[in-house]
């Protein structure tokens, strides 16, 4: 269909409801659809009513693009569109080319009039058209299950004709809500946590702690493949390695064993919140949910909390682990997150930790720390990694 233009349609759903502030947004869902699919055969980005179009230079560009735009968050759902003149004689002259290929015993028509101007109403399109189809192609009407739906949008300026709806995942586009350091371990919960933020239109930072040279380094490229695949979603991510062997250390030597996990997390949530300050992060992401470790008692996690000086966001604190496996499958993180490594809270773990921490015995154990120094030789040892996706890579070359 060399001779007809192609388009990417996109639908958003969340952004419809955000009043004098759906063009702020809608703004940002074009700029990050067009980062995206950067390289991919788009031609045009360009922004209609509650939609933005992606015109394609050829057919042929569509996998790509529709795999790109499906990890757009803030797209609800998107089709590819042939654009036809806005004639019902000409749309209909097109018909058999546009079905080519097509096998159907059933067909339904169904049309959205989103320019009221047209003189036919949808009604009388549906009827008009799936009689010349049934004529055409000798396939019978099926307003319930059809074979094939064909779907006709009339806008001001043509026929948009399409059969296939591509369900997204919705949201908000990455951007619109601030900036969140994620405490990415090399497990299954964090990467999800990561996502879900993403989702609601917050751009992520990483912050993986380990304990190398006391362990391998294993959960540190984990850490990168993971921030690699949920770089798709925001095109731009910072990884910061904070080394903990030396607090760790220092931590056996003067704790009982029972309080080093909730030790542990304090200086990770101090390190994690000075990288936060630094780079403008506004809130702290874990992937923690209540009592599925010892760590993660709401005893524990208050006396956790009671370091931080912002916000400690939980997105599944109220999830169980089975439907976090169930998601971390659903967005590809489930395979990186399995493989073996050995990560920093796995050295030196009691076999019986706390699971009620008292905090004022936290304290005291912490008056025999030097814990500004320590936070800040863990700060001048942490290293930066930037991941970009090949789209954003792109744009800087």
């Amino acid at each position: 269909m060399e001779d007809i233009k192609i388009h990417a349609i996109v639908k958003t759903h969340e952004l419809a409801l955000k009043g004098k502030n759906r063009p702020w947004f809608m703004r940002k869902l074009v700029d990050n659809l067009r980062q995206s699919t950067k390289g991919s055969g788009v031609e045009r980005v360009w922004q209609g009513q509650l939609m933005v179009g992606l015109t394609l230079s050829g057919e042929e560009c569509w996998p790509e693009v529709k795999s790109r735009i499906r990890d757009v968050f803030g797209v609800a759902k998107f089709y590819k569109a042939y654009d036809l003149p806005r004639d019902v004689d000409g749309l209909k002259a097109r018909m058999f080319q546009l079905l080519e290929g097509r096998s159907f015993t059933s067909f339904r028509i169904t049309t959205n009039r989103a320019d009221k101007r047209f003189p036919m109403t949808s009604q009388e399109l549906n009827r008009d058209l799936g009689a010349f189809v049934k004529d055409l192609t000798g396939a019978q009407v099926k307003l319930k299950d059809p074979d094939i739906c064909i779907y006709v949008e009339i806008t001001p300026t043509s026929f948009l004709v399409y059969f296939d709806e591509v369900k997204a995942y919705g949201g908000l586009p990455v951007g619109v809500s601030g900036k969140v350091a994620v405490m990415l371990s090399g497990g299954i919960d964090s990467p999800v946590a990561a996502w879900q933020m993403m989702k609601r239109g917050c751009q992520a930072m990483f912050v993986h702690f380990h304990s190398y040279p006391l362990v391998d380094r294993t959960s540190i490229e984990k850490a990168g493949d993971l921030v690699e695949h949920l770089t798709r979603h925001q095109y731009e991510s910072n990884l910061y390695l904070a080394p903990l062997a030396e607090i760790q250390k220092k931590i056996i030597l003067s704790a009982p064993p029972s309080y080093r996990i909730v030790l542990y997390r304090r200086f990770m949530v101090r390190i994690t919140e000075a990288l936060a300050k630094k780079h403008r992060a506004q809130a702290i992401i874990t992937g923690e949910s209540c009592g599925q470790v010892a760590s993660q008692t709401l005893e524990n996690i208050a006396v956790v909390d009671q370091s931080a000086g912002m916000p400690i966001l939980r997105p599944f604190i109220g999830s169980n682990k089975e439907e976090i496996v169930n998601m971390a499958q659903a967005i590809g993180t489930f395979p990186i997150s399995i493989l073996p490594d050995q990560d920093c809270c796995s050295l030196f773990v009691p076999k019986h930790p706390e699971t009620k921490a008292d905090l004022g015995t936290v304290l005291r154990l912490e008056a025999d720390l030097s814990v500004a120094e320590l936070v800040q030789d863990a700060l001048d040892n942490t290293e930066r990694r930037h991941f970009a996706s090949p789209e954003a890579a792109a744009l800087d070359r």
